[in-house]
């Protein structure tokens, strides 16, 4: 079993240092010296997108390796935080605890489970020194940003072949359950923005062009009529009408409009589809196809433009195991379910294509003000994970 108290203290160290997108390299750089200075091996891996960002970022990644044949289990963590917001009444950056709660920008999502990667990963390879296979473990960058750069290099190079892989995001603070939640699979989603033509005239007499935001509005208004597909595991998609603007003259009907979408995909749901539903909103709003054109959102690579959805089956033998272990570990059978939205884990388990679980620890308000994580859970998942190594890797 993994130290408690060295999974709180080094959640509090990765708490204490600010690492929002795009300026997490502090954050990464303390990662790769502590798997360094406990006897791992770990390199940094830098990439650069020179299409959208024009960032450059590193990853801290290593592999542990048992000396005999064996599966490879893959851990992915992001380091990264959304920026501070307002209404905090805690110092988001002292790793305050009260309650058996620790709270902090990023306590939740997800430093909490990246610590508990991290410790269980060293308190294996301090307890088996030959095991079947090998243990990848990746601290990314990026993941909050609008592309999950770090990850999506990592796949672009090759580097996340394995035969399971372990992602240890809060499903259970996501989800608003107790530990354990295992999610075996997620909703994807694509962003995209639609153009839409009128015709100008004076305000005075707007029955003579024709309103490009009244088309606008006609064409969301069925838009958020249609029924989109169900799927067996992940439900139903869903549309957010996130940005909407057009017309910028004083007394003149607006000549162009435009909104842009936030799209959650199922399977079967792909940006095409997506496409024809917008067509579909736009003929039963009665407005022209002539004057609507669908913009996907441009990305850094071909696999970066879109998060595609996944499901892992329950029958996989590696999935299976660690609902088992888990059980064990915590002593209460795991609630499984699905995670809504996107993450680094769309990547890996539709790219990849391993069965990718997600898993970690319970809490409120990630992404808001005196966002926390429940300490008991955090150590629930490093225990689940350490025990998962021992299962797969030593017998």
């Amino acid at each position: 079993m993994v130290n408690n108290t060295e999974v709180k203290e080094l959640l509090q160290k990765l708490i204490k240092i600010e690492s929002p997108y795009f300026k997490e390299e502090e954050a990464v750089k303390f990662s790769y010296e502590w798997f360094k200075s406990n006897g791992l091996p770990a390199e940094l891996h830098h990439y650069e997108d020179k299409v959208m960002t024009n960032f450059k970022g590193i990853n801290a990644i290593g592999e542990l390796k048992g000396g005999k044949p064996g599966p490879t289990i893959l851990l992915n963590g992001h380091i990264d935080t959304v920026d501070l917001c307002n209404g905090w009444t805690k110092d988001p950056y002292a790793a305050q605890v009260e309650d058996g709660l620790m709270y902090g920008l990023g306590a939740l999502d997800m430093k909490s489970g990246v610590a508990a990667m991290m410790v269980a990963i060293k308190q294996f390879k301090e307890n088996y020194h030959e095991f079947n296979g090998s243990i990848k473990y990746h601290i990314v960058s990026d993941e909050e940003g609008p592309y999950g750069l770090g990850t999506n290099a990592l796949i672009e190079d090759n580097l996340c072949e394995a035969d399971v892989a372990i992602i240890p995001e809060p499903t259970s603070g996501f989800l608003g359950y107790e530990t354990p939640t295992v999610c075996l699979g997620a909703r994807g989603g694509v962003s995209y923005r639609v153009d839409v033509k009128g015709i100008s005239a004076h305000a005075a007499s707007p029955e003579r062009g024709v309103n490009a935001i009244v088309e606008t509005s006609k064409l969301i208004v069925e838009l958020k009529k249609l029924q989109t597909i169900k799927d067996e595991k992940l439900g139903y998609g869903s549309t957010a009408i996130i940005r909407m603007e057009g017309g910028d003259a004083p007394a003149s009907i607006a000549d162009r409009a435009s909104f842009n979408v936030f799209r959650h995909m199922v399977r079967g749901e792909n940006k095409k589809t997506v496409e024809d539903e917008v067509l579909l909103a736009a003929k039963n709003a009665d407005v022209s196809l002539d004057n609507v054109e669908v913009i996907f959102r441009d990305a850094p690579s071909e696999g970066s433009e879109a998060f595609l959805p996944y499901v892992c089956s329950e029958e996989d033998p590696y999935i299976k195991a660690f609902l088992e272990i888990t059980e064990q570990t915590i002593k209460q059978k795991a609630k499984i379910d699905y995670f809504p939205s996107i993450g680094d884990f769309c990547y890996i388990g539709s790219r990849v294509n391993i069965p990718t679980i997600v898993f970690g620890p319970a809490g409120k308000n990630f992404h808001s003000s005196d966002e926390h994580v429940v300490l008991q859970s955090v150590y629930d998942t490093a225990n689940s994970i350490y025990n998962y190594f021992v299962e797969i890797l030593t017998k």
